[in-house]
């Protein structure tokens, strides 16, 4: 019973963050972020290891969208 396209989905989702980290990135993001949506603070956009999916809770609450909505405007950027 599992629904094939929302795990392919969040599996992208996860390749896309994870890429985004992965090249150091995240700096330039946070600025794109910050610029987008002036609602956002530093300490919204602060990654720590092993907490990405509190951050991104954290930032769907803040913008009042959902974490699909979230990801396709971060891989916009």
């Amino acid at each position: 019973m599992v629904n094939f396209t929302i795990l392919k989905t969040s599996q992208k989702e996860l390749f896309t963050m994870n890429k985004i980290e992965a090249q150091g990135n995240w700096n330039e993001l946070k600025g794109k972020l910050k610029q987008k949506f002036a609602v956002l603070t530093d300490n919204d956009l602060m990654f720590e290891e092993g907490k990405k999916e509190e951050m991104i809770g954290k930032l769907q609450i803040t913008l009042g969208i959902t974490k699909e909505e979230l990801h396709k405007i971060i891989g916009k950027f």
